[in-house]
């Protein structure tokens, strides 16, 4: 017993009245006393980042921007990593919110989540939030990305990222400026049979890539016109103005925001850029690309597929496949698939594969080892999300950064861009601008409405 605890007993040996306390009652406050010191504060072992829980100091806390669709996949995938801490979750329509909320709550087992109608609420309220997932519809990809990263977050966005390349452009720029984190949605490119057709190309064991091919399956064309007008929901259950964005004003209609109606207007959604932003990537990423300066898209037509052309002789193709997933072609079954043509043989990889497509059986000996060579050398799971949480922590660029997203994305909007003007074009890929057409380069912009400029 030290000193401190012996003068503090001695001077409350004493009752409230002032008399002297009984040999018993001084043994009892003495007891008492040293129970008190001998009891420890019991503290859950989760809080201490033990039995496989991560200490609160140590989480990832997220908020989520768009939750409906998509949105509430992709929320869903992120409450399985264990160093992930949801607090909010944002939608215009009341439904979404809701149920992302009800979520959140039910994977934590308690009513902490916050639900916010309008995101630049959520972002300059929760200052705890570390990072944001957006899976918002395609209009809002750029804008929420570049105003969450603004107010210090990190980004992981769904695709297309960018409705036009001054957005996809801004995008970059503004991670850049605020030193944020960002990853685009193209998951293909952490998933193992894509990673495999990638990593075959691009270290040569198919011997110098001179073809590949990126299926943008088959659009009919982007609508222009509008919707007969309907009595707008009310504010609480659908935000119709939050909804359209930056969009050009039109009235609502309910098939706009049901099953996704929207992506077939041109206002509101791309062409090629809605499925190229996968498979555009994934082609990229096995081409050498250090040397492309140009890319030429030669138009053959509507509703057929694209050569296009890069500076370092590799033809590209964008490949209209079927438009249904069940659709077949001779270069890969499926969707979101990708090939590579080479001298030594050719290797595709689509959804729904087992394993890859390769040219000769010879090829898939090297799997594991592409595999594991892919890993060893970037140091990157083969996990989409577990990379965007790795680079929040390490600070290093996602596979999906600004920088491939905004390459991947220029090529499709460029293609877009030829199709709508019904002519071949080349695209200046370092100076972003198409050359020698000025018509051309003024369709890189759409203005954005007020007061949702960014």
């Amino acid at each position: 017993m030290n000193q401190t605890t012996t003068i503090e007993m001695t001077e409350s040996n004493h009752n409230l009245s002032g008399a002297p306390l009984s040999r018993r009652q001084v043994l009892k406050r003495a007891l008492a006393a040293s129970s008190a010191f001998a009891i420890p504060n019991i503290i859950p072992a989760a809080a201490l980042g033990r039995g496989g829980a991560v200490a609160p100091s140590e989480r990832i806390v997220m908020g989520a921007i768009g939750v409906g669709g998509r949105g509430s996949y992709d929320l869903g995938c992120m409450l399985g990593e264990a160093d992930v801490q949801f607090v909010a979750v944002c939608d215009v329509r009341k439904g979404n919110r809701e149920a992302a909320k009800n979520a959140v709550n039910g994977k934590y087992g308690n009513q902490d989540c916050a639900a916010y109608i309008d995101m630049r609420q959520l972002l300059a309220e929760r200052t705890d939030v570390d990072a944001v997932l957006i899976a918002t519809g395609d209009r809002w990809h750029a804008p929420a990305s570049t105003l969450a990263m603004r107010a210090g977050k990190d980004v992981y966005c769904e695709k297309p990222a960018s409705l036009t390349m001054a957005q996809g452009q801004l995008v970059v720029e503004t991670a850049r400026r605020y030193g944020r984190v960002y990853q685009t949605g193209a998951q293909r490119l952490s998933e193992p049979n894509h990673v495999f057709a990638i990593e075959m190309a691009r270290t040569g064991r198919l011997g110098k890539i001179h073809t590949a091919y990126a299926d943008i399956r088959w659009r009919d064309g982007m609508l222009r016109n509008w919707l007969p007008a309907e009595p707008e929901p009310p504010k609480d259950e659908l935000d119709w103005d939050a909804w359209l964005g930056p969009c050009p004003w039109r009235p609502y209609n309910s098939a706009y925001v049901n099953s996704a109606g929207w992506y077939h207007y041109y206002d509101l959604a791309t062409d090629v850029a809605m499925w190229g932003a996968h498979t555009v990537a994934q082609a990229l990423a096995g081409i050498d690309m250090t040397d492309v300066t140009h890319i030429e898209l030669e138009y053959e037509g509507p509703d057929v597929s694209m050569i296009t052309r890069l500076s370092n002789g590799v033809k590209l193709v964008l490949f209209r496949s079927g438009g249904s997933i069940s659709d077949k072609c001779d270069l890969w079954h499926g969707a979101c698939g990708e090939r590579f043509d080479g001298p030594d043989g050719w290797v595709a990889a689509a959804d729904g594969y087992s394993g890859p497509d390769v040219s000769s059986p010879a090829l898939l000996r090297e799997y594991k080892n592409v595999l594991a060579d892919y890993t060893g050398r970037t140091q990157r799971p083969l996990n989409h999300v577990r990379d965007f949480l790795d680079c929040i922590r390490s600070r290093r660029p996602t596979v999906a950064n600004p920088d491939v997203m905004l390459r991947s994305m220029n090529i499709c909007l460029a293609a877009d861009i030829c199709e709508q003007l019904k002519r071949s074009l080349k695209f200046d890929l370092h100076k972003a601008e198409f050359v020698g057409d000025a018509e051309a380069n003024r369709l890189r912009s759409r203005a954005m409405r007020a007061p949702w400029q960014v």
